[in-house]
């Protein structure tokens, strides 16, 4: 497995995390089946290609972006989809989620603090 890989299983991991996150409210708080076993199976799914990732990307780089990935998306799936605002300050705010995920990856392992 090569670098490439390590990214496409991490970012296949954040569309994981989205679907699982996106499946939530259908779920009625875990009392129907069907929307409780898809939420489980992606979660699980999500999870397992972290697990993948971070054989080649360094543990809280993956980490970020994979949080950055479901936050982004989770964020943008309730505006579009559900209806819930997404005013100039939350725009802001996830833009400094990117900014900060990017930072991360500029800065690298060899950073002496």
């Amino acid at each position: 497995m090569g670098w490439l890989n390590g990214w496409t299983y991490l970012l296949a991991a954040g569309a994981c995390e989205v679907l699982y996150a996106s499946i939530i409210p259908r779920t009625d708080g875990f009392t129907r089946l069907w929307p409780s076993l898809y939420c489980g199976v992606f979660l699980a799914l999500s999870i397992y290609l972290l697990s993948l990732s971070v054989r080649e990307l360094p543990l809280g780089l993956a980490y970020a972006v994979w949080v950055g990935i479901g936050t982004l998306g989770t964020v943008i799936y309730g505006s579009v989809f559900l209806g819930e605002s997404l005013g100039v300050l939350k725009g802001v705010c996830l833009l400094m989620i990117v900014g900060g995920i990017v930072g991360l990856k500029l800065v690298g392992d060899g950073q002496v603090a």
